[in-house]
């Protein structure tokens, strides 16, 4: 499926433990142009890691769909792409550029192909190479400890990225500095390829205005949807957000839960209803404690029910 940037794109952002198949296909149902899967190793693909595996699934409302990895061994790269080429209906390979996270970092995976972008250029001209999806895009940062937000960019597209996502912030800001506006425009204005512009947009206000002041093709967000799957709805159409609308969107992301992680998928969602049970609920931490040692899927169902149900 082709991806349209005659227009403004929203894009979810991929986010490890929360952006998986059953919060995508919440959110999608909100308005969401494209989703992205949550990072996945490309060792893990290359040797067949079965939970690696089971992120690489869809939903059928997931179109466009972009699979996001990480990786900086071409070799491997290439292995993990032999998986995701067999896969129907996915559009985009992303390679991630921007994880701050150690284990990602000391792999030089992630934010630290910012510390030697030759490699990084070579990882993406593997993935145009060998991919045979529609697509190459790169979720970067604007450095790893100092800002050449520029020259990675021009790195990214001379190796053939179709389009870069840019989080405002280097690798040791991590999500603590204020983003960088600027910087995001300055990406914008040196490359001739689409650019989505990313980090603390939580708002309508919020969106229409990173997208005026960057001039970018699009807004990339993902902690603003944790606990608001409707965001993207509400920058759209001006939504109302009932306690009604509420109740609906967490039954139904529970169900989703426990239909792809089976009885799991209770305990997983712990960290949701956390995000959920923020929104001005009365007696909210009382039901944080309770929930917390559910594990029975009817049990757990019938007290998220009571609780946002008669609120």
């Amino acid at each position: 499926m082709s991806i349209d940037f005659s227009k403004p794109l929203y894009f979810l952002a991929p986010l490890a433990g929360l952006t998986d198949l059953p919060f995508r296909s919440v959110v999608k149902k909100f308005g969401v142009d494209v989703t992205v899967s949550e990072m996945i190793s490309s060792n893990a693909l290359a040797y067949g890691n079965k939970k690696s595996q089971k992120m690489l699934e869809k939903s059928p409302l997931e179109n466009p769909y972009s699979i996001q990895i990480a990786g900086s061994n071409e070799d491997i790269i290439k292995r993990a792409l032999d998986v995701i080429n067999e896969l129907e209906g996915v559009d985009c390979v992303d390679l991630n550029c921007g994880c701050p996270a150690p284990k990602v970092v000391n792999n030089l995976q992630g934010s630290a192909l910012l510390t030697d972008l030759k490699k990084m250029g070579h990882a993406i001209e593997t993935i145009k190479k060998y991919s045979n999806k529609k697509y190459t895009s790169v979720k970067i940062r604007l450095g790893f400890d100092k800002k050449n937000h520029v020259e990675i960019a021009k790195v990214c597209e001379s190796a053939g990225a179709d389009f870069i996502a840019v989080h405002g912030r280097t690798k040791v800001d991590r999500f603590k500095a204020p983003v960088d506006y600027d910087a995001i425009a300055e990406v914008k204005a040196s490359v001739n390829i689409p650019v989505i512009a990313n980090g603390d947009i939580d708002s309508k206000e919020k969106a229409k205005w990173v997208l005026d002041y960057t001039k970018c093709d699009g807004i990339m967000i993902g902690r603003g949807a944790v606990g608001r799957p409707w965001i993207f709805k509400e920058i759209k159409e001006d939504i109302e957000v009932t306690k009604d609308l509420i109740a609906d969107v967490v039954l139904e992301h529970f169900d989703q839960m426990i239909n792809f992680y089976g009885e799991y998928g209770v305990i997983l969602f712990r960290k949701h209803l956390h995000t959920y049970s923020k929104y001005g609920y009365k007696g909210a931490s009382e039901f944080r404690n309770k929930i917390n040692y559910i594990t029975d899927v009817k049990e757990a169902r019938e007290v998220i029910e009571e609780f946002f149900r008669n609120h």
